[in-house]
């Protein structure tokens, strides 16, 4: 997996990632590689420094607060999602649906689905919606 910086003509910036620079230059010639705020498909990579992994201690640290508007959106969703909702982990497509049926109390909940699952959960008119970041657990 490889991550890219990119812009869009709109000077949006934002990144992904991509299974390997052929994928992105395969998906970027196809126009599916667009800009998330505008929508713009004319995506330029930016320079970007390569990852280094920090010492053990340096990655225990808290990261530094977001710095685009964006990331500041993102960051402000993740805490309200973690502070007014139950975590369930790897038990979220089942306990989605026993909520959902009433044998669960009804409360809010976020965790961690494979796609099929969480298809199949709004087949089944299961509301669910993705979020746009990772389970704490699953960020270092």
């Amino acid at each position: 997996m490889i991550r890219y910086t990119l812009t869009c003509d709109r000077n949006h910036g934002f990144e992904s990632w991509f299974k390997s620079a052929e994928a992105f230059d395969t998906l970027l010639a196809a126009g599916h590689v667009t800009c998330g705020v505008c929508g713009s498909a004319k995506v330029t990579k930016d320079l970007m420094a390569p990852a280094v992994r920090p010492a053990r201690k340096a990655a225990e640290r808290p990261l530094s607060a977001p710095g685009t508007d964006i990331e500041k959106a993102l960051a402000q969703m993740r805490r309200e999602v973690e502070e007014n909702s139950e975590y369930v982990g790897l038990n979220f497509a089942s306990e989605a649906r026993r909520i959902h049926s009433g044998e669960a109390p009804d409360r809010s909940i976020y965790g961690e689905a494979r796609i099929e699952e969480a298809k199949k959960l709004l087949e089944d008119g299961v509301p669910v919606a993705p979020l746009p970041f990772m389970p704490a657990r699953k960020t270092n």
